[in-house]
């Protein structure tokens, strides 16, 4: 072997571990970052040459910096995050929608629907009595009160939503331009032989930010571009991305691609849930509060209209409650500037107070399939805390599905300081070695050139 052979061995070799030495840099300074890959270099034998009829191997070279991933792993996590976040948010806005009923307090509608017909009772005690009468109409006041106060957050909520939705659709958006921007450079490194693997962890991260918003598929070419699809509806590869919005409708909202183009199906992820809470719970709850209000309003009021007031006048035919436009349930103003106006006998005499005992009876009554107003009214609650309860159980589930993958992730892709550090020594010393090796080679060439 020739003295420049030698020199071009060791020199070679200087580079090799040099950049060994430079990715082994690279894992450690981001031991801390959850969303790197370990780096590991692949080493490999440089093509020999013939010559003499002999083989002569020209030392080491850096084949590969090879990104640590196990995509099988990756692909589960993918799959997993949207169906968490789906159920955590789920969970959240159920949990705001059971604060917005106050049960069981002595605020909740539950206690204001029994005080209500409580006080019906103890007027046909004591029907004469002026307090009584008062206490009646402050009753239906908090009732109606309440009512109101429940519609009106429901629309804060749905406000709310439609907020959150469009701001997530804005990071969506965001989320899928910096994937084709990164989808082009990563096709470019690829091009040229180069391993892009910062470019791969940095889109592999969009792509899980985006995962927790909605449901996504994912396919790679040979090139390592991503293309990328939400719903079954195409979002982003190396040259082109599309816009989404909100599509509001009919009490509806949904995703679909900008300028009124494909509904997204969405099935997981916090989109979904703010959809599904949207369009889904909220309306089924409000129908089975109306349908609960307005059971209260037409039972008082058929049984109202046809008693007497206490001054033994013809029968009042006057509703206790009255609907105004806008669906707000009020006392009729008849009665709230004369209470005495409230009907409390079923045949005008004087002290007779069994039609209040009837309207304080209708608690008694099964109206809803068997059901009396405050068990409907329990049914409801039940069934929203029946909700809160699954989503809860789901979430729980889900985030211990997705804690075991990212230790599974942080196992075979995080970053060993042991490891590392043991690495440093060994390319440390295969570069010192290369070192020498060419002082050895410079030796023998200062002994060479001694003899001439």
């Amino acid at each position: 072997m020739s003295l420049s052979r030698i020199f071009d061995i060791a020199q070679r070799s200087l580079g090799v571990y040099q950049r060994a030495l430079d990715v082994t840099s690279h894992n450690i300074a981001n031991a801390s970052n959850p969303n790197y890959s370990r780096q590991r270099v692949n080493f490999n034998t440089e093509i020999p040459e013939i010559n003499a009829g002999l083989i002569w191997g020209t030392g080491v070279k850096l084949d590969t910096v090879q990104r640590v991933r196990n995509q099988l792993t990756e692909s589960q996590i993918l799959y997993n995050n949207p169906k968490f976040s789906y159920n955590e948010k789920q969970s959240y806005l159920l949990g705001q929608i059971e604060n917005v009923f106050s049960e069981p307090t002595t605020l909740g509608l539950s206690n204001l629907i029994t005080g209500f017909f409580n006080s019906w009772g103890e007027l046909s005690v004591n029907p004469n009595s002026v307090p009584l009468r008062n206490n009646v109409i402050y009753s239906a006041q908090k009732l109606a009160s309440k009512v109101d106060t429940i519609k009106e957050s429901f629309d804060i909520i749905r406000t709310d939503i439609v907020a959150e939705f469009k701001s997530s659709t804005t990071l969506i958006n965001g989320y899928l331009e910096q994937i084709k921007n990164l989808n082009s450079r990563i096709f470019e490194a690829t091009g040229r032989g180069v391993s892009p693997n910062d470019f791969l962890d940095e889109r592999d991260r969009l792509i899980n930010e985006l995962s927790n918003l909605v449901n996504v598929n994912v396919s790679y070419d040979n090139n390592n571009v991503a293309t990328i699809s939400i719903g079954g509806v195409f979002a982003a590869d190396g040259t082109d991305f599309v816009n989404f919005e909100i599509a509001e409708n009919d009490g509806q909202i949904a995703l679909r691609s900008a300028n009124g183009g494909s509904i997204v199906a969405l099935k997981s992820g916090e989109l979904n849930a703010l959809k599904d809470i949207y369009s889904n719970k909220i309306p089924e709850y409000e129908n089975k509060l109306n349908r609960i209000v307005d059971t209260i309003i037409t039972e008082v009021n058929n049984i109202h209209k046809t008693g007497y007031s206490i001054d033994n006048q013809p029968q009042t035919g006057i509703d206790f409650f009255e609907v105004t436009d806008s669906g707000k349930m009020i006392i009729n103003s008849k009665i709230l500037n004369d209470p005495n106006k409230i009907a409390v006998s079923i045949d005008g005499t004087n002290g007779n107070g069994d039609l209040a005992l009837r309207l304080a009876e209708i608690s008694n009554k099964k109206v809803f399939d068997n059901l009396t107003i405050s068990e409907a009214y329990s049914t409801l609650i039940s069934g929203i805390a029946n909700h809160k309860q699954t989503a809860d159980n789901m979430a729980a589930t889900d985030k211990l599905v997705i804690d075991q993958l990212e230790l599974q992730r942080a196992s075979y892709s995080g970053v060993s300081i042991d490891e590392e550090m043991a690495n440093v020594i060994k390319f440390q010393r295969s570069y010192e070695a290369s070192a020498k090796l060419i002082k050895v080679a410079d030796e023998m060439l200062q002994t060479i050139l001694a003899m001439v």
